[in-house]
């Protein structure tokens, strides 16, 4: 199935070649999760810091529980500090 990822800030240097600005189209298992496709493009996990399914917030457990769906957006943005 295919689904969305969108990767922010430092986390865009993780998107495949086909990229197009911050999106990738692409290609996940039957039953994969959040955490599964970022394992797929090479996110370290402790990097994803701000991580959305379509709009709503994915809390670390959900991410290994909740299974994507054909054409979910997962959007991931690092820890960000600023003042």
């Amino acid at each position: 199935m295919q689904v969305q990822l969108e990767l922010y800030a430092s986390l865009m240097a993780y998107l495949p070649a086909q990229a197009e600005r911050h999106k990738a189209l692409l290609d996940v298992a039957d039953g994969a999760t959040a955490h599964a496709l970022l394992d797929q493009v090479g996110v370290p996990r402790d990097k994803a810091h701000l991580v959305l399914r379509n709009g709503v917030f994915l809390g670390t457990e959900e991410r290994d529980a909740t299974p994507l769906q054909p054409g979910d957006v997962i959007a991931v943005w690092p820890p960000v500090a600023g003042g």
